[in-house]
């Protein structure tokens, strides 16, 4: 099959036990005797003593029962609602690690899905995979036109004994999911389903090389970004042949530092392009994990393996946005219908008691502790709520966590100062700034207004924290404002601007100049002339009498004798 599909799945073991039974005894060994020894914790007062034994003893199962099943463990370590901590802590740790299966098995698949001899495809091959995973195993060649390729080969007899696991696992959910105290919000084969679906996408390799071409288009005018070529010649379902990445793993401080590699540098470049994935392209690399992202010794961040993506819709990350300013305002009423429109809760929730405990949680997330801010202290937050509460964790989101978790990870094993909020925040206030789209417009307005009133000292602070960044430019910015406030769109904020330098029976001439003083450095004349004659381009006798009293308001707070005007 090129598609999970699990009604032909079960219609194909149905009648096929003799294949399916030393499975089921061999998991139901393992998994009977993991569960007699947490009801014998139980039964002796011991839970606490043994809570880490048995976490490990779960990592061990899974690792040991094979590919499908330390995948599960990979799945359910971004599931806080499902999984409780102890045992998160744990499954976080499972690798994609396995001994290598017999090269010359690989060889044969090569020349069976290539219908090519080795010699006829490759001037030369490694003798041995570089590097074995779950799924496959990854060989050193180069062609015989010279390029130097990678080529990645699955697992013999892979989707078998995926779809034998994928298949009890589905039946299992089904008989034991309502006894199972678990705060799911939906019947737990959808789950099964969604990972099934996710693991075939995972193990068809032409659809990682059209992940890797349009991620590779998304990040076509980022020179700091790279993603290796794909040989579309001498790749199939079976075999991936990719362009050789020349670099060194993000977790070899060592290596990094020889190779002369500015380390911020590549910190910035990671958690940079991982917002653009989300809040742009919606695309997203939904496995950043150490043995896929390299760091180049030209400056670059080079990304790999491209199995296990997600796009989010247009819709979805609208409400991401939203979601992120209700909490930038904190309004915790609004962010809890966010999460209904999310999927975190399910429509017929009654939000109103979980207001408190979200305020309780995330009160101060920006707040004076903003810089202490880490995705995964949110994910042990959020690990509390999820059993007195009916939140749930929908599929994309528990890929997008995890993305979010294991490159603050990363970023953190590279240097152990690292802030996230040091890169994301001049990220974000840079895009809301700009506002290139009426979407980002419309989510800044609601940023500097709350109750109808403008909030000076938001715009101070989205001004200041993108200022840090080194590669903002406020005079594009500033143009684009201008721009802005002079279109059809902005007749809304000009009245709203007007109101709010007028608002109170005064001219809030001392905010305007506070907000002229933090700029003023960055406003060379010359400059500040072009950015003008660009916004002005279309002036019209109706944008002008529109922009008049705004004008009359920075004369008087550029007038140091001025005084508040009642």
């Amino acid at each position: 099959m090129r598609r999970y599909d699990p009604e032909a799945i079960a219609r194909y073991y149905r009648y096929r036990p003799w294949k399916v039974i030393w499975r089921v005894v061999t998991i139901i060994w393992y998994f009977a005797n993991f569960i007699w020894g947490l009801k014998w914790d139980e039964w002796t007062n011991q839970v606490e003593k043994n809570r880490q034994k048995r976490a490990s003893r779960l990592q061990y199962i899974l690792t040991n029962l094979g590919p499908t099943y330390i995948k599960v463990g990979q799945a359910l370590s971004t599931r806080p609602d499902l999984i409780r901590k102890d045992f998160l802590e744990e499954l976080v740790k499972l690798q994609d690690s396995l001994p290598p299966f017999d090269t010359a098995i690989a060889y044969r698949i090569i020349e069976t899905e290539l219908n090519l001899r080795i010699e006829e495809i490759f001037a030369e091959i490694s003798p041995a995979p570089i590097a074995a995973a779950s799924l496959g195993q990854v060989y050193r060649a180069y062609l015989h036109s010279g390029e130097e390729v990678a080529v990645k080969v699955q697992r013999p007899n892979l989707k078998p004994l995926l779809s034998l696991d994928l298949y009890l696992m589905r039946w299992g959910a089904k008989l034991l999911g309502p006894w199972l105290p678990l705060n799911l919000g939906h019947d737990l084969g959808l789950i099964v389903d969604e990972f099934g679906s996710k693991l075939f996408e995972e193990v068809d390799y032409l659809n990682e090389g059209r992940n890797a071409e349009k991620f590779a288009a998304n990040f076509s005018n980022n020179s700091n970004v790279k993603v290796p070529a794909i040989y579309w010649r001498y790749s199939t379902n079976r075999v991936l042949t990719l362009e050789w990445i020349h670099g060194y793993k993000l977790t070899d401080n060592h290596a990094l530092k020889a190779a002369s590699i500015n380390i911020n540098s590549i910190i910035e470049t990671g958690v940079t392009s991982g917002l653009q994935q989300l809040l742009e392209f919606g695309f997203f690399h939904a496995d950043p994990h150490p043995g896929n992202l390299f760091a180049m010794s030209d400056g670059r961040m080079a990304y790999i393996d491209f199995g296990m993506m997600d796009q989010l819709e247009e819709t979805t990350k609208e409400n991401l946005v939203d979601a992120v300013v209700h909490l930038i305002n904190k309004d915790y009423l609004e962010l809890a219908e966010e999460f209904v429109k999310l999927g975190f809760l399910t429509p017929e929730t009654d939000i109103l008691p979980i207001v408190p405990a979200l305020e309780a949680v995330l009160g101060d997330i920006l707040g004076q502790s903003v810089r202490d801010f880490n995705f995964k202290t949110i994910t042990d937050r959020f690990s509390e709520l999820m059993y007195e509460y009916p939140f749930r964790v929908p599929a994309k989101f528990a890929l997008i966590i995890r993305s979010l978790v294991t490159q603050e990870g990363l970023a953190l094993s590279i240097d152990p100062n690292f802030k996230i909020v040091d890169v994301a925040y001049p990220y974000v206030a840079r895009r809301l700034l700009t506002g290139e789209s009426p979407q980002l417009r419309r989510r800044l307005i609601e940023v500097l207004f709350k109750g109808g009133k403008f909030q000076w000292h938001r715009l101070e602070n989205l001004i200041a924290i993108a200022r840090s960044d080194n590669n903002f430019d406020l005079l594009p910015t500033a143009e684009l404002g201008l721009r802005y406030l002079l279109s059809e769109e902005g007749a809304f904020l000009r009245q709203k601007l007007l109101l709010a330098l007028t608002e109170d029976d005064k001219l809030h001439t001392e905010e305007v100049r506070r907000l002229w003083n933090l700029v003023k450095e960055d406003i060379q004349p010359n400059r500040l002339f072009t950015a003008a004659l660009g916004a002005l381009a279309d002036f019209s006798r109706e944008g002008a009498a529109a922009l008049l009293p705004l004008v009359a308001t920075l004369s008087v707070s550029g007038d140091p004798n001025s005084r508040e005007m009642r």
